[in-house]
């Protein structure tokens, strides 16, 4: 029987988003506070006389399915065999919650589980994972999907203690705001970035009020460039028990942030009701992922 390996593609938030500055090479300096939700794209791997991609789920037709795939080009880096992949695609696309990115590091994750139960895992060379970064910014972070601190281009990653108990709504209106438009769009590069240190939050309260002073640098191009965006934060702020709100990435998926899971479901459910046209979702806000880093430690 065929070994089957399935993986979650974990939803990516940016919490907060400071653009500090752009190298000459035309890569923007970021400092953000990256979670990572229960919510997101399934990923099936079983060994195949080759690599392979197959897609379903409401938002695989905006999927290319070549070999250019995202998906395939991750998992080429890795796979020393074939690989037949299958993936669920519920994230909508270019949404600002890194869908794709999230996509290739699980398509990682199960190649280099099936060549471990086969006793195949080989340390990772530092050429593959310097070509693994080089997939985009997102890849290193959604790999492990553990709470993290993303600076520099996406490479300087210092992982977030426990946080406190977090549920998350996301809205999305089915718009899609292509992330270099809303960099070349951003007037101010160099922007302050979060202190140097940052504080223990034992409350999802005060894990939100800190949010308050800090910033998305993206929002404010993305609404001018799709105004929704603000219908949408305005809809999500206005959800009872709702302890914060703000837009992901570079959009249009925004997101509310609540105390306990009956609040966020509730605050969905009501949230489909009013818009029945935007893409809704609530889950927990993922603790970290053990497993994960130990396969991390013993591939490099």
């Amino acid at each position: 029987m065929l070994q089957t390996i399935t993986e979650f593609a974990h939803a990516k938030i940016n919490l907060c988003l400071h653009v500090t500055g752009q190298r000459a090479d035309g890569y923007h300096l970021l400092d953000s506070l990256v979670v990572f939700a229960g919510i997101g794209d399934g990923l099936r791997a079983t060994p195949g006389a080759e690599l392979s991609l197959t897609l379903d789920g409401p938002f695989a037709g905006g999927v290319p399915a070549g070999a250019d795939n995202l998906v395939l080009r991750a998992a080429r880096l890795v796979a020393d065999q074939g690989v037949a992949l299958h993936l669920t695609k519920r994230l909508p696309p270019a949404s600002g919650i890194g869908g794709g990115s999230a996509d290739a590091a699980a398509a990682i994750r199960a190649v280099l589980r099936l060549q471990a139960m086969a006793g195949r895992l080989a340390p990772m060379t530092p050429d593959v994972a310097q070509q693994i970064a080089a997939l985009g910014a997102d890849v290193p972070v959604c790999l492990a999907s553990h709470p993290a601190r993303m600076r520099g281009i996406g490479e300087q990653l210092d992982w977030l203690p426990p946080l406190p108990e977090l549920h998350v709504v996301l809205a999305n209106p089915r718009v899609e705001v292509p992330t270099p438009a809303m960099f070349k769009a951003l007037i101010q590069k160099d922007n302050p970035s979060l202190p140097e240190a940052l504080p223990h939050w034992d409350s999802a309260p005060a894990l939100a009020d800190w949010l308050r002073s800090t910033r998305n640098d993206l929002q404010a191009p993305a609404m001018a460039a799709q105004p929704v965006i603000g219908a949408v934060l305005a809809a999500l702020e206005a959800l009872p028990e709702a302890l914060f709100a703000r837009m992901s990435g570079s959009g249009a998926t925004c997101f509310a942030l609540f105390a306990k899971e009956d609040q966020a479901q509730d605050a969905a459910e009501a949230l489909r009701a009013a818009h029945p046209e935007w893409w809704v979702a609530a889950g927990l806000v993922y603790p970290g992922r053990a497993d994960m880093a130990q396969l991390i430690r013993e591939t490099t």
